[in-house]
């Protein structure tokens, strides 16, 4: 670990032990929940804050969505207050004026959810409160409005600004690599070997996002393979006896697993961040990287392939890699986003659809979700702020001519 990790370690996550007399606290949740918000000693409302977080520790779901609940009905906004504090704003947009109605539109679970966060170690709990929250939402409106506190206080925790960019290697501590073998979300790493494959030779790197309250988990980590020219096969890609090169022979960074870590962080977005972040850091490190890109899965092909009965006509790689382009380009939500929840990431980064690969992918897991094909997204560095901008304002899919060309002869064979 770097010393600035283990300062963070140091200042952010001291160790509390609760006292046996903290324990003692005999008053219903409901009513610690109160007393915290109102509370102005700073070590009774610690004690509060501890007692809360180690009560909702032990329950059991029902209970959870019962908690839940009463912050969702009882610590909701007033609207008779937020009315009247509009009105008196509305008469005189004053400082006091301002203030009153920032106090009425802000619900109490907002305040309770910070005052939790003052105990040490209590960001990591709230990250997973949010995660069981998740689970109940579905259907459940005042769920939902409770899940969008818990979310924009999250934005402003987990901003930019307090990330810290670690490289990881095979020499991190076991216990973080354990972390990353359990987080991978792509192309599971099924060993400690494989993991070693992954990191330690010249031309692999990892990088993982970290947060000063919790150094020891990552938020979000990319796995790189440095080649000579763009790949177009995962299996080739982390085969045991692949030839190795030299970092500094390669012209090509490929980041081929993006991993999300932290399930009650969903929806806070750190990959556009991160990318961009690892461009940078590679392109100091390696001047002769010229081309940036991705080897993707394509998640939603095989839904959408059997929702048109085309499922039958993958047997011809050509075809297959027209009806991919053909998805990537065409399908389209309800709000005229890209279908491909991976396509809406990278094209939302500023980054165009490079090439398609059939047979790309031959696991059980690559079969089932994209019928073997991935995708190259390419980062072309001039083009990503134009590339981005376009997409955000009016959905425009930045492709290169031979993802056009092979989007069009499947178009035109479907007509």
């Amino acid at each position: 670990m770097s010393f600035l990790a283990d300062l963070l370690s140091t200042v952010f996550e001291r160790r509390h032990r609760p006292r046996t007399a903290e324990l003692a606290d005999n008053r219903s949740l409901p009513a610690l929940t109160a007393d915290l918000i109102g509370a102005t000693g700073e070590v009774s409302g610690l004690t509060m804050a501890r007692q809360i977080l180690t009560r909702y520790a032990a329950m059991d779901n029902d209970a959870k969505r019962d908690f839940f609940h009463h912050l969702a009905m009882e610590m909701t906004v007033s609207a008779p207050a937020v009315s009247e504090a509009l009105e008196a704003y509305k008469k005189g947009q004053s400082k006091t004026s301002y203030r009153a109605f920032m106090a009425a539109v802000e619900p109490p679970r907002q305040e309770l959810i910070r005052r939790l966060n003052q105990v040490p170690g209590a960001t990591r709990s709230l990250v997973k409160m949010r995660e069981d929250l998740l689970q109940f939402v579905r259907g459940d409106d005042a769920l939902q409005a409770l899940d969008l506190d818990f979310r924009h206080l999250f934005a402003s925790w987990f901003n930019r600004g307090f990330l810290v960019l670690r490289p990881i290697s095979w020499e991190s501590p076991a216990q973080f690599l354990e972390k990353i073998i359990a987080y991978e979300a792509v192309h599971a790493i099924n060993s400690w070997e494989d993991l070693r494959r992954r990191l330690e030779p010249a031309d692999r790197r990892c990088f993982a996002f970290l947060h000063p309250a919790m150094p020891e988990e990552p938020l979000i980590f990319v796995e790189v393979a440095l080649t000579k020219g763009v790949p177009g096969s995962i299996q080739s890609l982390l085969a045991e006896d692949r030839e190795l090169i030299q970092a500094e022979d390669a012209d090509t960074a490929v980041f081929y697993s993006i991993s999300n870590c932290q399930a009650g962080l969903a929806g806070i977005s750190f990959g556009n961040s991160l990318i961009k972040q690892v461009v940078a850091d590679l392109s100091l490190e390696l001047p002769g990287l010229k081309t940036f890109v991705t080897l993707s899965p394509i998640p939603g092909l095989t839904r959408w392939l059997d929702a048109e009965g085309l499922v039958e006509e993958t047997d011809d790689d050509s075809r297959t890699q027209s009806l991919a382009a053909s998805y990537l380009m065409t399908a389209k939500r309800a709000d005229g986003l890209p279908l491909d929840p991976v396509a809406r990431f990278h094209l939302g980064n500023g980054a165009l659809i490079h090439r398609v690969h059939a047979g790309a992918d031959t696991s059980e897991k690559g079969m089932q979700q994209s019928a073997g094909v991935m995708v190259n997204y390419l980062y072309d560095l001039a083009k990503v702020t134009q590339n981005h901008e376009q997409f955000a304002s009016a959905h425009a899919i930045a492709a290169s001519p031979d993802i056009r060309s092979l989007s069009a002869a499947a178009e035109e064979e479907m007509a």
